[in-house]
C-alpha cells in the first residue's frame, strides 16, 4: 500500500494544476471516514436510495455520537471464518442515542447485502436500528428482506479500508453472543463526512459534560 501512496503522491506533483482536482463523487453518494485505532475505513452511503437510514447515521457522524465509541463485535461464519461482519457504535450509551427512524427494506432500496456492505444493527422489531452497525465481509444474502422478514438496512458501502475492516475481524473473540465480543474492542477515534457540509442536529450532547469534581475533604 506504501509504495503505491508514494508513486500517487509523486504523480500528482507532477501534473499540471488542472489535474489535480478531486475525483467527483457519484451523485446520491456521501463519503463517510471512520478512523479507528486499527486505521481508517472510508464509507460510501447511498443517500438516495436508503435515505431515512443514510439521513440518521450523518447525524451521528455530524453529532460527534461515533467519536470514542468503539467496534466491538466480529462475527465469523462457521466454515470460512473469513467471512462474516464486524460491528460497532454506541452499543446501549442512551446519552448518545437518536429518536428511532423507519425501517428501510432492501428489497424496496435495493441495497444489498454484499461484500463490504455497511448495515444498521437492531433488536427484533424492525424501526429498533439507530446508533449500532455493521460491515459485512462476504456476501450476507441472509441479511435481505424477504417475505416477512423485513432483514437489516443497508445503506452503503466500503470504498477504502477493507484491510482494516479484515484485520478487525481477524481479532480475537469471546465472552457473550456464541463467542463474537471483541476480546479488544476497537476504539473509533472519529467519524467525519468528507463530501458536504456537517449538519449537526443540535441536541444536547450530555456524554460530553462533566460532573463536578468533588472538593477533597
Amino acid at each position: 500500500m506504501r509504495p503505491i501512496f508514494l508513486a500517487l503522491t509523486a504523480l500528482t506533483l507532477a501534473a499540471p494544476a488542472a489535474a489535480q482536482k478531486k475525483p467527483a463523487v457519484r451523485p446520491g453518494l456521501v463519503r463517510v471516514q471512520i478512523v479507528t485505532d486499527q486505521g481508517p475505513i472510508t464509507l460510501a452511503l447511498d443517500t438516495r436510495r436508503a435515505p431515512e437510514t443514510t439521513k440518521n447515521f450523518l447525524e451521528y457522524v455530524d453529532d460527534g455520537r461515533f467519536d470514542g465509541a468503539v467496534i466491538y463485535r466480529s462475527a465469523k461464519t462457521r466454515n470460512a471464518t473469513q467471512y462474516g461482519f464486524i460491528q460497532g457504535g454506541i452499543r446501549t450509551d442512551a446519552r448518545r442515542i437518536l429518536p428511532p427512524f423507519k425501517h428501510e427494506r432492501t428489497d424496496r432500496t435495493g441495497i444489498r447485502h454484499t461484500d463490504g456492505t455497511i448495515s444498521m444493527a437492531r433488536r427484533t422489531e424492525p424501526n429498533s436500528a439507530g446508533g449500532n452497525f455493521f460491515i459485512t465481509l462476504g456476501a450476507l444474502p441472509s441479511f435481505d428482506a424477504k417475505g416477512s422478514f423485513p432483514g437489516y438496512a443497508a445503506f452503503g458501502h466500503v470504498v477504502g479500508g477493507m484491510t482494516v475492516v479484515k484485520r478487525i475481524h481477524d481479532g480475537a473473540t469471546g465472552g457473550r453472543m456464541g463467542g463474537q465480543m471483541l476480546l479488544t474492542p476497537v476504539k473509533i477515534l472519529s467519524a467525519k463526512r468528507l463530501d458536504g457540509p456537517s449538519k449537526p442536529t443540535g441536541m444536547v450532547k450530555p456524554w460530553l459534560i462533566k460532573k463536578p469534581e468533588r472538593p477533597a475533604r
